[in-house]
């Protein structure tokens, strides 16, 4: 069987001078990353919002379908910073 990917892409609304890839870009790169090595994209999660405070609704909705999976589901995102800074109680 093989395997299925989230794909989760992040931009701050503070912040907007540090966070150099748009959401769009992000989007961009990781489609032609995931073309190129062959990877499933099942679904798509965009988020506008900033990580310092808990409550990323959309972060939450993908990892309680990665919990509620029969089988592994791996996460594309375009940098490992956009999966940092998450609610206390989640862990991955």
């Amino acid at each position: 069987m093989r395997m299925k990917y989230f794909l989760y892409a992040r931009k701050s609304t503070e912040d907007e001078e540090r966070q150099v890839m748009s959401i769009e870009a992000q989007l961009a790169e990781l489609a032609e990353y995931a073309k190129r090595e062959n990877l499933f994209i099942a679904e798509k999660f965009i988020e506008s919002k900033s990580a310092k405070k808990p409550g990323r609704e959309i972060f939450n909705e993908m990892v309680q379908k990665i919990y509620d999976s029969k089988e592994p589901v791996g996460i594309l995102a375009w940098h490992c910073a956009m999966l940092l800074l998450v609610d206390t109680n989640i862990v991955i």
